[in-house]
């Protein structure tokens, strides 16, 4: 009979952990129960790598205990399983941290005053400054990982990946470069994923205003529209109705004007009937197609005046009229929708369906651009001024105070904003019917989540933005000529050299830069040698 050691009751379970890491490691277990199961069936565990710019925390240690039981029962069945630690070096937690470290103040003095290089050179020293409290915590949890051959998503090789698998999707039609409104970040300049806008709602309080615009062909009356985005309204192209909708027009007995609103929306304005004379009422389908003229004449007059703002900024044939919105309801303001389309999403659709043009006034830095004046102020701040100019006008009916839950950038803290802009997507929306059937075939843990919030989420997907407004990552590997109605794209770096041999005997591609021209303005690349130093450019150069 075996006589078994005595086990003492009063055990330190910290000092018994330990004791097995110490054996797993002088033991080498974990690469033994790789080395022994050489020809055993491979198991495969894809783990998403952690940013390496903070210390870890609970949901890591909690992410991590799971990712490490399934890869044991796995090696338990026999089966073997190598697994690599991975690193996110990419992306706005290290260029945060960077920008903070250089103080750097926006976007435009990112690329002026500091420059791209030394940039991506800052990010790249400063992107591993936790690695050490990462490798102790995870060999204190007592997971299984190889942290010694990690993977690195600034790696070359990682990056070529990125470029094969864009390039397999392009080559099967889902990536196309569309000019989409998406939620912005102006304090970091890029837009954001939906999943990273919801990982920063805050309460926030804002003013609302109701503004009064003026039927062309009448001495006084004007339609009312309602917004929590004064700072958009020097964007404004149309006013939406819903046809169905009843709308009134109203004598207001105080100040003589004529009013257009919704018949619900009244009582929000009016105290008592007496205050006002009711002219007639009609469903909003009457009201389609009356002109009104602009609160802010900037574009119109600029326009007009034969001025260049570039190939995105036009009016269009029913721009400043009344157009039918497929979003307009009475819950809240006047029942008449003001549109941008630049800064909203279905303000852009109906923009584009109902031909009311384009323009814009807020560049990537979250400044104000293409104005007659007040060009390069805050677009926050800029909102208490667009406010004051419409009291000037005498155009405010209405300002109050809403407080409501509002995505913030998740890294800078600074509210988003909505703003169309150029951006490469997954057409998520061509292979939906086929990833929720996929979805069926999926184990989950627990099961209501299949048919649950997985399931509801990839009902309502929508196509995937992948690339970002920044500095630090992997490159679109997107080749375009000028008017972009030819484009090459490439999917490794030998197809890359196989793309420029002809060109001459490659063995490196090298990119060097004097100094900003305009054509890095435009994101062109000079294969003419006929861009032009700008004044930024002149200084770097210089120096």
């Amino acid at each position: 009979m075996t006589n078994f050691k005595k086990v003492n009751p009063k055990q330190s379970f910290p000092e018994l952990e330990e004791a097995i890491l110490d054996f797993w490691e002088k033991d080498n277990t974990f690469q033994k129960s790789i080395d022994n199961r050489a020809d055993a069936e491979e198991f495969n565990f894809y783990d998403g790598p952690p940013f390496a710019t903070g210390t870890p925390h609970y949901g890591h240690i909690l992410a991590g205990a799971i990712k490490d039981v399934i890869p044991r029962y796995q090696t338990m069945k026999g089966k073997k399983v190598e697994r690599k630690f991975g690193w996110d070096t990419h992306g706005l937690p290290i260029e945060n941290i960077v920008e903070k470290k250089l103080e750097i103040k926006g976007k435009e003095d990112l690329e002026q005053r500091i420059g791209v290089h030394k940039f991506n050179e800052t990010c790249r020293e400063n992107v591993f400054g936790y690695v050490d409290e990462w490798e102790k915590v995870v060999e204190r949890m007592g997971r299984w990982v190889d942290m010694e051959n990690d993977y690195k998503t600034m790696d070359t090789d990682f990056m070529e990946s990125v470029w094969w698998v864009f390039s397999e999707m392009y080559k099967k039609g889902l990536i196309y470069e569309g000019h989409r409104v998406v939620p912005y970040s102006v304090g970091m300049s890029t837009p954001l994923s939906n999943f990273e806008v919801n990982q920063g709602y805050k309460d926030k309080q804002d003013k609302t205003v109701t503004v009064k615009f003026k039927v062309i062909g009448s001495e006084n009356k004007y339609i009312l529209a309602w917004t929590t985005t004064p700072w958009t309204l020097v964007a404004n192209l149309g006013l939406a109705v819903g046809k169905d909708i009843d709308y009134v027009e109203i004598l207001d007995k105080e100040n003589g004007e004529t009013y257009i609103l919704a018949k619900d929306r009244l009582g929000d304005y009016y105290k008592s009937e007496k205050d006002y004379t009711l002219v007639r009422e009609y469903k909003g389908s009457c009201l389609v197609g009356i002109k009104y003229e602009p609160l802010f004449s900037d574009f119109k007059e600029q326009i007009e005046a034969g001025i260049d703002l570039g190939n995105e900024i036009y009016l269009g044939k029913n721009a400043y009229s009344v157009v039918e919105g497929h979003h307009v309801t009475t819950e809240s303001g006047t029942g008449i929708v003001h549109i941008a389309p630049a800064y909203g999403e279905d303000d852009y659709q109906i923009g584009k369906e109902k031909d009311l043009g384009f323009v814009t006034h807020i560049n990537d830095s979250g400044k104000t651009e293409n104005l007659l004046e007040d060009n390069g102020i805050w677009v926050f701040d800029y909102n208490e001024m667009a406010l004051e100019q419409l009291k000037k006008q005498n155009a405010v009916v209405k300002i109050s105070t809403i407080n409501h839950s509002y995505p913030h950038c998740w890294r800078s803290g600074v509210p988003l904003i909505y703003k169309a802009i150029s951006a490469w997507y997954v057409d998520v929306t061509k292979i939906k019917n086929e990833i929720i059937k996929s979805n069926q075939n999926i184990k989950w843990v627990p099961g209501d989540i299949k048919n649950g919030r997985m399931g509801k989420w990839l009902e309502g997907a929508r196509d995937w933005n992948i690339s970002r407004n920044r500095y630090w990552g992997s490159a679109i590997p997107v080749w375009q000529n000028e008017d972009k109605q030819k484009q090459v794209v490439i999917g490794s770096i030998e197809e890359l050299y196989q793309a420029n041999k002809d060109y001459g005997q490659i063995t490196k591609v090298i990119f060097v830069r004097h100094g900003r021209t305009d054509y890095n303005d435009k994101d062109l690349f000079d294969y003419k040698n006929e861009a032009k130093l700008t004044e930024v450019g002149k200084k770097q150069a210089e120096e």
